[in-house]
């Protein structure tokens, strides 16, 4: 590499930088995922226990542990949640971006590194995902090692130690999420290649067959990190709780969940749909990336084909079951760009792909700055009504000046440059964005999406000798409760929690109040304001109200 090279290089990691982790510090987690992924996490380290986690006070069997492992780790070296809960992802987005510069420089160059670092980073699901703390970043994390490992020996190789430890990682994903294991997918196409003689494959020789196998104590490995302590606990415990959560996770929730899904159910070409839209403005190269990949098919270049490859396998892997949603396609990213690093130097130059890049940054800044400057002008549409679900204040006025003020800058800038400095319009237009979004968004919305609020004001308005019970309740009420509280279980309906709940007040009904949601599920209680109800306010879009037992007065009983 020349010192040119380098310079940027480092460059591009600082704004990558800046782009994750603008925001870090200024939000708690937000619903869906986030509050019960912490949750869990802050559970295990207040229990102990790290083999079998729980959500409240029933076992959580929907995913492995390892993520919420790194989420304690993280905690541990932070010791605030608030400022440890996004750490995970923002490593593991730069992680992933190294991995994808680092093996494309040692593909074909520096420039191609650079470049399919740079695609990665456009697209918008990258960035959404990796500033959110979610499993789906972990495992890209953990999927785009592995493949890097399988690419090191398979295409650059011989380099065993590489391609063990790209198992291993593969291992690894498996206990972020099941289906870690899809990078050894890329085994399938390199065995053709190898057998239909196509160029750019490492020269392996013959005679490796204990090393080839080696693959599998590897891959194990790492699942038996977790797997043979949790079975060895789990089935000689005795406790029922145990065999249904291995029941559950081992089965159900890989399985199961792949072959017969109950939700997110999408149609067989969701997932073109989501590479279309999700990975702009990266997905704006591809038209022009036809023709260089059938040229590279003609002349049976392994190196730009078999990341296409798996890119396909992995496409058909999850567009065949009917339970789809648009992070699972993520892993795929990586190894797309990778597909087109040596590509795209030569389509940035091309006149039609800068106009394309053109439009695209003068429609989207349109979009941002009338949205803008129409709420920051009272238009009593959307804006009333987010401010209504929201529960936003004056506050709001910070948002609408940033999407204005970011619509605004991206229009300048597109009208400046015009088509010779579409790319740089578009860069300054995404980097603002995504500061804006960390900067502005994360602290103007925490209040409303986090919970935090809502569980401070119930508190004040309950008393600090008061236990609050939770009913009908969601993650983040738990996680950022303050003082004592009770609950009732989560997968319980809502009306079996409120029967316990009533019955559990009315033991106590001096220190002990209800905070419930205002919902079809509950309409029995009453709700008129007075010493029985007193409205707390908005939370996720939600009306909470603190109760005592004389408000389901009207409710059946056991």
């Amino acid at each position: 590499m020349t010192p040119a090279d380098r310079r940027q290089a480092w460059i591009f990691f600082a704004v990558a930088f800046a782009v994750l982790a603008a925001g870090f510090g200024l939000r708690d987690p937000w619903p869906a995922d986030e509050p019960r992924f912490v949750l869990v996490a802050k559970q295990m380290v207040e229990s102990g226990d790290f083999l079998f986690p729980h959500r409240g006070s029933e076992l959580y069997p929907d995913k492995p542990p390892l993520y919420f492992w790194i989420l304690s780790l993280a905690y541990a070296a932070v010791g605030s949640w608030r400022w440890s809960f996004l750490l995970p992802s923002l490593l593991a987005g730069l992680g992933t971006l190294a991995c994808t510069y680092d093996l494309a420089r040692r593909l074909w160059t520096p420039r191609a590194g650079l470049w399919a670092a740079i695609a990665v980073l456009a697209s918008f699901q990258f960035v959404y995902q990796f500033k959110r703390a979610q499993i789906d970043p972990t495992l890209v994390f953990f999927t785009t090692v592995a493949f890097y490992g399988l690419c090191r020996h398979l295409l650059l190789g011989p380099a065993w130690r590489w391609f063990w430890g790209g198992c291993f990682a593969a291992g690894l994903g498996v206990i972020s999420k099941g289906v870690g294991f899809l990078p050894l997918l890329a085994l399938l196409p390199f065995a053709l290649m190898l057998r239909w003689r196509w160029q750019g494959l490492a020269p392996l020789g013959p005679g490796n067959g204990w090393r080839w196998a080696g693959a599998a104590p590897a891959f194990l490995a790492a699942i038996a990190l977790w797997l043979v302590p949790v079975l060895a606990v789990g089935l000689t415990s005795g406790n029922p709780e145990h065999q249904a959560y291995l029941q559950n996770i081992l089965f159900k929730q890989t399985a199961q969940r792949y072959v017969d899904p109950w939700h997110h159910y999408e149609p067989a070409w969701y997932f073109l749909e989501v590479v279309a839209f999700y990975w702009l403005p990266f997905s704006l190269a591809l038209p022009w990336l036809v023709k260089p990949w059938a040229r590279a098919w003609r002349e049976r270049d392994a190196r730009t084909w078999l990341p296409l490859a798996w890119v396909l396998l992995v496409l058909a892997f999850f567009s065949a079951s009917a339970g789809k949603r648009d992070m699972y396609i993520l892993p795929a990213l990586p190894a797309l760009a990778l597909a087109a690093a040596p590509f795209l130097d030569a389509i940035s130059a091309r006149a039609g792909f800068r106009r394309a890049v053109l439009g695209f940054v003068l429609v989207f800044s349109a979009v941002l700055a009338a949205a803008g400057a129409m709420a920051l002008s009272g238009e009593p549409g959307f804006e009333r009504k987010l401010v209504a679900e929201r529960g936003l204040g004056p506050e709001g006025r910070w948002l609408w000046a940033m999407l204005a003020g970011v619509g605004a800058a991206g229009l300048v800038a597109a009208l400046a440059w015009r088509v010779r400095g579409a790319l740089k319009a578009c860069a300054l237009m995404f980097v603002l964005l995504w500061l804006g979004y960390g900067f502005v968004a994360h602290p103007v919305f925490d209040r409303e999406n986090s919970a935090r609020g809502l569980m401070a004001d119930a508190r004040a308005l309950a008393g600090d000798g008061v236990t609050i019970g939770l009913v009908d309740w969601k993650e983040q009420n738990l996680l950022q409760a303050v003082g004592p509280v009770a609950e009732f279980g989560f997968r319980q309906p809502p009306e079996r929690q409120l029967v316990a709940a009533v019955a559990w007040e009315r033991a106590d009904p001096e220190r002990r109040r209800l905070l419930v949601q205002r919902s079809a599920a509950l309409a029995c209680l009453h709700f008129e304001p007075g010493p029985d109800a007193v409205r707390v306010g908005i939370a996720n879009r939600r009306e909470w109200w603190l109760v005592s037992a004389a408000a389901a007065r009207d409710c059946p009983g056991e």
